[in-house]
């Protein structure tokens, strides 16, 4: 008996720390998998005047419900090191025509037209 609820309080401990976790990357579980999905939007976050394709506007209307996924994936490294602007990729949403969007939702310094 001893064992079995010492194996329970790991697996409620890990649990718990998997939770922290995703919270620390806004919900998204996987901050770098969930960016990955955002590839076709690239070029229309490094300048204001690119096309915004389709599936770019798909992949971010899918993310929109969760807003603090979204902000996680803008700031994160992989943004970055991909040449976004967070400043251009939050008009995204706006320039996709997606009217349900969290207008107002501030991410650090940068807020969602």
């Amino acid at each position: 008996m001893k064992y079995v609820c010492l194996i329970c309080f790991i697996l409620v401990v890990a649990g718990l720390s998997g939770i922290g976790k995703a919270v620390r990357e806004g919900g998204c579980g996987n901050v770098r998998f969930e960016a990955m999905k955002l590839l076709p939007c690239a070029s229309a976050a490094e300048r204001e005047d690119a096309e915004v394709s389709g599936g770019c506007c798909s992949a971010v209307e899918k993310l929109l419900p969760n807003p603090r996924c979204l902000c996680a994936i803008v700031q994160s490294d992989i943004a970055r090191s991909t040449g976004a602007n967070p400043y251009i990729a939050f008009t995204i949403p706006k320039r996709c025509g997606i009217i349900d969007r969290p207008i107002g939702y501030k991410c650090g310094d940068y807020t969602l037209p």
